[in-house]
């Protein structure tokens, strides 16, 4: 199969390499060169890895929903904490943004495939495996790892954590990790080296302008996870390593030097995909874009210089510099958030489930980032470290915020990777289900910090008076379940109907939308485009609105010219 011509040159590129010439069924997914197969692979399992560290952490909230219980045990509960957490940043919200670069950068750069397929897919298969690896450690005698997701020495040593589970836990993190970098090195080499004629750096899409960013950060903060679980993996070979407090702050280092890029590789993707959600049901092209796409490399640069506030309460770090540079994220977050808001006010809206998880996103990952401020600054962190305003705090990002803009790319996406849309109904009930638990859930836990119940607690006493509002957050997690369960629903329901031949089939550009992954097939073809579905000319980062300008103006002008 040869690839389509290039927009406005009538260049034949060669044949690549990348498209499956591979056996059909399951071994040919497993095995696929496709970049919209293993991005869709990685989607999909993202998705079940959500679903099951939901599960776990319905069964703590089950457990902190009245005082002195023992529906689990103590230290079932620090493993159910432990994998709930480790799963949501390695296993759930990093690989789904970056299964969403795989997908989508190709398709809205013009290009046939991604950069080294065979690469991508080692990293799909490394992230598949360290994923089974880290859930592994729940059927061995002392259980999975309970020393946390971001596991201190000497919590995590051999001492005080012994047992295979956390030696499964090292290399499940240690092998996810690099199949990250991996998949973050070929989406960035794509973006930079394989866009279409016309396709400019300032033409890229606000999505592929935000994986470039994401992809650096990943590529520069990554590794030093690498080198601290390698660290951990020797500590907990020879235990007297972390008899000194030199290692055990220079391991805080290295993993926070990790953990704070790291969010920004879970929220750029998702605000991204929030930018192009707006932008299409709002009727308008995003408005400033430019301001945006430069926000988005100042945040990442400045995303490598915070990392320590995270370690205030140590005592070993300059907190005057740490706090500053973490409030000035200010700048460059607001920029981001002004232009999403121009987008909005200037526009002809409609009200779409996209839209509408789109909308619910900007005020709940506000809250999230104004408290993230708020933890920067020493003297409200030395109160509130550790205690249940950290989790809420963690949550509004991750959940209230960086989810919504999952669902909100789920939504608006599915119909070009499947051709079928799914249903409003489902999703309009899914949407109010996630609004009504996310914030019942995790409100309350801010007054709980306040108030000083810690985080990491299996249980409290009555005279603590945390239990009506950990009631409370309890009942927003059963609200979250039954969310969850009508999203899978809907998916599994709509792919069914497909099937079948029961589900009316999308039009490939169902939304009116704006970027070049709407002008092919749905789903897309195995090089993307053809001579029946060819790259429109290349304007700017909307080149679909451009087009339909175009059209729109052609009768005006040839009436004038009669």
């Amino acid at each position: 199969m040869t690839a389509p011509p290039v927009a406005g040159t009538g260049r034949i590129p060669p044949p690549d390499r990348s498209p499956d010439v591979r056996p059909g069924g399951w071994l040919g997914w497993m095995t696929t060169t496709d970049h919209k197969r293993i991005g869709l692979l990685t989607l999909v399992t993202s998705l079940v890895m959500l679903l099951l560290m939901g599960v776990l952490a319905l069964i703590m909230r089950s457990q902190l929903a009245q005082p002195e219980q023992d529906l689990v045990a103590s230290q079932t509960f620090n493993q159910l904490f432990t994998i709930h957490g480790s799963g949501m940043i390695y296993m759930v919200m990093t690989p789904f943004a970056l299964g969403l670069g795989v997908y989508l950068v190709p398709l809205q750069i013009g290009a046939p495939a991604i950069a080294a397929p065979r690469t991508t897919l080692l990293g799909y298969w490394l992230y598949v495996i360290g994923a089974v690896v880290m859930l592994a450690g729940f059927a061995t005698p002392d259980g999975a790892h309970a020393a946390g997701w971001f596991s201190y020495p000497p919590l995590a040593n051999q001492t005080y954590s012994p047992g295979v589970g956390s030696d499964l836990w090292i290399v499940g993190v240690l092998l996810a990790t690099t199949g990250m970098i991996l998949m973050g090195g070929t989406v960035l080499w794509t973006a930079l080296r394989r866009r279409t004629h016309g396709m400019t750096m300032l033409r890229m899409p606000v999505f592929s302008w935000s994986m470039v960013a994401t992809c650096l950060m990943v590529i520069g903060a990554f590794p030093a996870l690498i080198a601290a679980l390698t660290l951990l993996a020797a500590g907990r070979a020879h235990s007297s390593l972390f008899d000194s407090n030199v290692w055990n702050i220079g391991y805080q280092h290295l993993f926070w030097f990790y953990g704070h890029p790291v969010v920004y590789v879970m929220f750029f993707p998702y605000l991204a995909a929030v930018a192009e959600v707006l932008a299409v049901f709002s009727r308008r092209a995003f408005f400033g874009y430019k301001g945006t796409v430069l926000s988005l490399l100042v945040f990442a640069g400045m995303s490598m210089s915070v990392w320590a506030h995270h370690m205030f309460a140590t005592g070993q770090v300059t907190n005057d510099y740490y706090s500053l540079t973490s409030i000035s994220l200010l700048v460059p977050a607001g920029v981001e958030y002004f232009s999403m808001i121009g987008t909005v006010l200037g526009g002809r809206l409609v009200f779409p489930t996209p839209m509408l998880f789109a909308l619910a996103f900007l005020p709940q990952f506000l809250i999230g980032g104004l408290t993230g401020i708020m933890v920067g600054t020493p003297v409200i962190d030395y109160h509130v470290t550790d205690s249940y305003f950290i989790v809420a705090h963690l949550h509004y990002v991750l959940f209230a915020g960086s989810a919504f803009g999952l669902f909100a790319a789920v939504y608006f996406w599915f119909p070009k990777v499947t051709g079928v849309r799914l249903s409003e109904r489902l999703g309009r009930i899914h949407f109010w289900l996630m609004v009504a638990g996310a914030n019942v859930t995790f409100l309350p836990m801010f007054a709980l910090g306040y108030e000083g119940m810690p985080r990491r607690v299996v249980t409290y006493a009555e005279f603590d008076g945390f239990g009506p509002l950990n009631l409370l957050s309890t009942c927003g997690a059963a609200l979250v379940a039954a969310g969850m369960t009508v999203f899978a629903v809907n998916i599994l329901w709509a792919l069914r109907s497909r099937s079948l031949g029961h589900h009316t089939p999308a039009p490939d550009d169902p939304w009116g939308a704006h970027t070049l992954e709407w002008a092919t097939s749905s789903p897309p073809p195995p090089l993307n485009f053809t001579p029946e579905h060819p790259l429109p000319e290349v304007t700017s980062h909307a080149p679909l609105l451009d087009l339909r300008g175009r059209r729109e103006a052609a009768p005006a002008a040839e009436g004038n010219g009669r």
